[in-house]
């Protein structure tokens, strides 16, 4: 059973939980940007967590099933069709061979997910499905969707069914101005306090350059403390001495227009991150599109765990409720 590309949308990838253990040696994980989106698409689907799905942004695919299947389409609130009818959002649909899955104009949010029973057939990269477009690994070929590409669906899904459907009280909502978490370090130091309190004072605006390997905001200046450049550190006053960058450091080259590294994003360099998205807000990121507008909201490191351990504690309530 394969699904043909008849239009591929801007940019649609293959997508799963990411590649993960070789940021060591400069792998970064990629994986779906917006995780709730593709983890409850796959549990409408009766698909196992880690199935691959379809990731797209801002204009959605017309894809065609060669086979009946079950589908969801989750993430962006994005008017979906199969056959020209309109389906629902966040819940799971049969569609039989030869149905057309379309999609309309963006309401809300940036990406929405496909997720298919069975999943997505693609050949594991380093033990994961995930495209990674900047070196061409991973996904179907290593790149975004093309007109005519076929990809093949797996036969693993658990329990597919049409009419699961997710509660409503559960759909997230996509706001023009997205409140995300920030664990304040490594180099914040680096920034005066004035332009540490700008920082979390500002309503920062998405750029033109919002993707996969990051997000760039305008929105203020920030100052950095006076200092002679230690040795092996550039001449920008952001540059420190190479370091690890997590996915999801914020850092702010020559104090304006501050970058928040993505799931493709390099893994190290010679820029000070002034603190780091707390991983399950980075799905409202992917959800902010140019033009939107973000806050950064400060929080200790037990305020981020127990965010943390609130979005496990609900995805395993929506696994179960769903099963």
């Amino acid at each position: 059973m394969t699904i043909r590309v008849q239009d591929p949308g801007l940019e649609t990838t293959v997508q799963d939980t990411g590649r993960l253990g070789y940021y060591s040696i400069g792998f970064p994980p990629s994986g779906a940007l917006d995780s709730f989106a593709y983890h409850v698409g796959n549990a409408l689907v009766g698909n196992e967590p880690g199935a691959a799905a379809l990731e797209a942004v801002y204009l959605g695919p017309t894809l065609e099933f060669t086979q009946d299947t079950v589908i969801a389409v989750t993430g962006a609130d994005i008017p979906a069709f199969v056959d020209g009818e309109e389906i629902p959002l966040w819940e799971s649909v049969a569609v039989s061979a030869g149905s057309v899955l379309s999609f309309g104009q963006l309401r809300a949010g940036a990406r929405p997910y496909v997720a298919v029973a069975g999943g997505i057939d693609v050949p594991l990269y380093y033990g994961s499905r995930s495209t990674y477009t900047l070196v061409g690994i991973g996904g179907f070929q290593g790149r975004a969707l093309r007109a005519g590409d076929e990809l093949a669906i797996g036969s693993d899904a658990r329990d597919p069914k049409a009419g699961r459907r997710l509660n409503p009280s559960d759909v997230p909502v996509h706001p023009s101005t997205a409140e995300v978490h920030l664990l304040v370090g490594l180099h914040s130091y680096r920034l005066t306090e004035d332009s540490l309190a700008r920082f979390t004072d500002t309503e920062w605006k998405v750029t033109p350059d919002a993707n996969r390997v990051g997000y760039r905001f305008r929105g203020a200046e920030l100052e950095f403390v006076p200092r002679e450049q230690p040795f092996g550190a550039g001449s920008d006053p952001a540059n420190v001495t190479d370091c690890g960058y997590p996915v999801g450091s914020v850092q702010v080259p020559g104090g304006v227009e501050p970058i928040v590294l993505l799931q493709d994003a390099v893994t190290g360099g010679g820029y000070a991150t002034l603190g780091t998205v707390v991983s399950v807000d980075r799905d409202r990121l992917a959800q902010t599109k140019t033009g939107d507008k973000t806050r950064f909201v400060p929080v200790d490191l037990d305020g981020a765990l127990e965010v943390r351990r609130d979005r496990h504690a609900a995805l395993d309530r929506i696994r179960s409720a769903l099963s």
